[in-house]
């Protein structure tokens, strides 16, 4: 297994919960920190879609080539990182993570490795 698939594999099950069990409403607590991921059932071109419209506001340099973030090398992985940092510069609220559906707002840091959610 590369180094760094591990974590992301985790969040993607606690993700996957989260999506089975929609009835489920979190109640935060004010101050709690959150961020925003992609759903495991999107799409390839819906992730794409996402990378595009997040990474034309956001700097998105950490998922490119050589970048902190680019492993790994996935369209899921890339979409999150980039998703949570719009998710993040445009006030954390339930509308900045929706991306049609596609995205979920978790309570567990999604950080792996070197590679830090803001």
């Amino acid at each position: 297994m590369a180094n760094g698939a591990m974590p992301f594999t985790t969040l993607s099950l606690l993700v996957m919960l989260l999506v089975l069990i929609p009835e489920v409403t979190v109640d935060l607590v004010s101050g709690q920190k959150t961020w925003c991921v992609a759903k495991p059932s999107t799409g390839d071109t819906a992730l794409l879609d996402n990378i595009h419209f997040a990474c034309s506001m956001e700097d998105c340099s950490c998922i490119a080539k050589g970048g902190i973030c680019f492993l790994p090398n996935t369209l899921i992985s890339h979409a999150s990182i980039a998703m949570n940092l719009y998710y993040q510069s445009q006030g954390k609220n339930s509308w900045n993570c929706h991306f049609n559906g596609t995205g979920v707002t978790v309570l567990t840091d999604p950080s792996y490795g070197q590679c830090k959610y803001a």
